[in-house]
């Protein structure tokens, strides 16, 4: 059986039925970093930064593929932050 290269047929963005897509967000830092909490605000995932805080504190988010607790963790540039379907790159 020969496999075919991942570039053929797959082009980025495309969609297959049944299959759930992720959004990606591109966050642009102004500072050396954000709060983890406050990241989450303003890219719209939690209505406020306490609203952020709860969404960390239930384990939902992760930061480079690992599980985040600390509500407060800073944020740079070349991370990414995931929270279910959406992936946000920091830049």
């Amino acid at each position: 059986m020969t496999l075919a290269p991942a570039s053929r047929g797959c082009e980025a963005g495309a969609t297959f039925p049944g299959v759930a897509t992720m959004q990606q967000i591109d966050f642009d830092l102004e500072h050396d970093f954000v709060e983890l909490n406050q990241l989450l605000k303003l890219v719209g995932l939690a209505d406020s930064g306490g609203a952020g805080k709860q969404l960390v504190a239930s384990g939902a988010v992760a930061v480079d593929g690992a599980p985040e607790s600390r509500k407060t963790a800073k944020i740079r540039a070349g991370q990414v932050v995931r929270v279910g379907d959406v992936e946000i790159r920091i830049r």
